[in-house]
């Protein structure tokens, strides 16, 4: 066996203090090129809509591009396994949110990710409380009237969602099981044809994201009837809170967050923090927030995990009560 010479250690140290440099030098020049944030969901609903906002004002904060692109499929599947299974460098990142973040935890049973153990949260971005909504011709007035006029008549009224397993299904679902009534639920391949169904007055109510219904309801098209929110909508003073009306206790908000793959290098995690709390004060991107309806979500980075674990454990079990089943 050959001896190792003075000159070969030199050269091997060289070529360590070389390669450990330039993986700091790597990290501290970050970003060097273009983010790509992955969208999980097709282009023009809220997810992406919230997503290109976010990159708009990456670019501006940032010395690279932030650029959108859309992974959809599989309910949020295919763009939130691709992140998890990317390189951990900062290039790519997730928008995250309640429905691939925790929803996917309740319903689905071989989820090819786990959001607690997979991803960094770097910034929770903004959250949509829910309205409950009924067609404008039903004699209702509030949520009382609502559940003795279905308790009334079980099994002859619906709701509608964007699909089996959205966050529209799940929540009215338990919703409606809360308050004890038995409504047939009519999924769509989209929320806009579930207010087109409503409007026509072959669907009774809907339980959707504020940002989504608010024109709806503004117009006097739909009848709102409640929030899921702890507390009112600015959009919506005169609608009360579903705990206000204390026939049930439901309370959620629909939340959107920026995350990494597990083991993105610190330096990485602790810009894109520093610029994502950046965002979230910007007067614009707050003002475009809550134009939709919502509210900037403002959690510090030593409480972005325990949030996330938090959601995970109370919704999970909630849903497993339900009669939500997609798998």
């Amino acid at each position: 066996m050959k001896k190792t010479t003075p000159f070969m250690r030199k050269v091997v140290m060289l070529l360590m203090t070389i390669s450990v440099s330039a993986f700091a030098q790597q990290n501290t020049d970050y970003p060097n090129h273009p983010i790509k944030l992955i969208v999980p969901i097709a282009p023009g609903g809220g997810t992406d809509i919230i997503g290109r906002k976010v990159a708009q004002k990456l670019t501006d904060l940032l010395p690279q591009a932030t650029f959108v692109e859309n992974k959809a499929g599989a309910g949020s599947l295919i763009g939130t396994e691709f992140v998890a299974k990317a390189p951990a460098d900062g290039y790519t990142l997730l928008v995250g949110g309640l429905f691939n973040m925790v929803m996917n935890k309740a319903l689905m049973k071989n989820l090819p990710y786990d959001p607690a153990k997979d991803f960094i949260p770097l910034g929770y971005i903004s959250a949509y409380a829910f309205v409950l909504s009924t067609r404008p011709d039903l004699p209702v007035n509030n949520l009382a009237d609502m559940v003795k006029l279905m308790k009334d008549k079980p099994g002859q009224f619906t709701y509608g969602s964007a699909g089996i397993g959205t966050l529209q299904h799940v929540w009215a679902s338990i919703l409606t099981d809360q308050l004890g009534l038995d409504l047939v639920h009519v999924p769509f391949k989209g929320a806009p044809q579930a207010y087109q169904e409503m409007m026509a007055g072959r669907l009774d109510i809907i339980f959707d994201n504020i940002s989504a219904s608010k024109s709806f309801v503004q117009s006097n098209r739909l009848k709102g009837i409640v929030v899921s929110a702890e507390k009112r909508s600015p959009l919506f003073p005169q609608l009360p809170t579903i705990n206000e009306t204390g026939l049930t206790k439901f309370s959620g908000e629909s939340w959107f967050g920026i995350f990494a793959p597990a083991n993105t290098p610190p330096q990485v995690v602790l810009k894109l923090r520093q610029a994502l709390a950046q965002v979230n004060k910007d007067p614009e991107f707050i003002a475009l927030v809550e134009k939709d309806g919502g509210r900037v979500l403002n959690i510090s980075a030593a409480e972005q995990q325990a949030f996330l674990l938090d959601e995970i454990n109370r919704w999970v079990p909630l849903v497993a009560k339900s009669k939500v089943k997609i798998d």
